[in-house]
């Protein structure tokens, strides 16, 4: 997970945007625990997307659940991101068939 390009972008974010100590990002970290205030939070998850462009619905992931995790935040990005270019991949073989 810590090797993954995700994981590596919210590391970066974090470091550079809100000056967490790289110790502390870790997959198993809770995003509570990162000492980011509710609205340094969202600031986080603005600045994901983002950088990964795309948008991720609340109801696939709400990060200011108690307890998520960065990991846990990770895949949720990863599994919106497979399912995303899925369906871009399918639109245009329905279009051909309609």
């Amino acid at each position: 997970m810590s090797d993954s390009i995700t994981f590596q972008t919210l590391a970066q974010i974090l470091q550079n945007e809100h000056r967490v100590d790289p110790a502390r990002i870790r997959p198993e970290t809770a995003l509570a625990d990162l000492g980011l205030d509710s609205l340094a939070l969202m600031e986080f998850v603005f600045s994901a997307e983002d950088a990964l462009r795309l948008r991720l619905p609340e109801d696939q992931l709400d990060p200011r659940a108690a307890g998520i995790t960065l990991g846990e935040l990770c895949e949720a990005i990863e599994r919106f991101a497979a399912g995303q270019r899925e369906t871009e991949e399918a639109a245009p073989g329905r279009a051909a068939h309609a």
